[in-house]
């Protein structure tokens, strides 16, 4: 299972620590990630996502799931999560019709 955040795509990062007497050391910069069961509205159901703990705030400030894959770009957005983009949208679509 990789280290990347369905919703943002944030992923690991590699750096370097720097010691006081300026020695350098490689590391990686692990993102928060957490496991969350997430509802969306339109489809009535839950899905369980592996997303950053930034992203959990991201998700609530624009309303919920639904919204904030509305305006998430999908190249950003892991296999499941376009899936789950592509049937929202389509019930969205629905609805409207």
């Amino acid at each position: 299972m990789s280290r990347r955040c369905e919703l943002t795509g944030k992923a690991v990062l590699v750096g370097n620590l720097v010691s006081h007497s300026n020695r350098k050391t490689k590391t990686r910069f692990l993102p928060n990630l957490v496991n969350v069961t997430m509802i969306s509205d339109r489809l009535g159901r839950s899905f369980r996502l592996r997303v950053t703990a930034h992203a959990l705030r991201s998700v609530e400030h624009r309303g919920g799931l639904d919204a904030f894959l509305a305006k998430a770009p999908e190249s950003d957005l892991s296999l499941r999560a376009r899936r789950l983009k592509r049937d929202i949208a389509e019930k969205t679509a629905a609805a409207a019709a």
